[in-house]
């Protein structure tokens, strides 16, 4: 079994930061890509940023220059650093991963998600 768990999420004024973290725990052989996704309101849940296992990332193009993913493979964990946070930013942001189990079958699993709200 593979979980994730999510931390970080908040309040925040227009301006400011917020860092989201997630990490992945359980019996699995390796977490490859993982994914930050996120829904609004009434809206359909989209990608925010991904990360490979070296380390290659994407970002939708509303975040890039303010949204920084990371990870520790190490710790099977990845982090969001938002900065710049604008209200468009407030969602229900979910961690999502890639995964190969114990039994060498793949897997896809998401985290319970955290509330950003951005004031303005």
């Amino acid at each position: 079994q593979v979980q994730l768990v999510e931390s970080g999420g908040g309040l925040v004024q227009a301006g400011g930061s917020l860092r989201l973290s997630c990490v992945a725990s359980g019996s699995f052989f390796s977490i490859n890509d993982m994914s930050w996704y996120r829904q609004a309101p009434d809206n359909e849940r989209d990608l925010v940023a991904r990360i490979t296992r070296g380390g290659s990332t994407v970002y939708v193009d509303s975040v890039k220059g303010r949204f920084t993913i990371t990870r520790d493979n190490a710790k099977d964990a990845i982090y969001l650093q938002m900065n710049s946070l604008k209200p468009g930013d407030t969602a229900h942001y979910s961690c999502n991963a890639d995964y190969i189990g114990k039994d060498w079958r793949t897997g896809n699993i998401w985290g319970q998600g955290s509330q950003v709200t951005v004031s303005s």
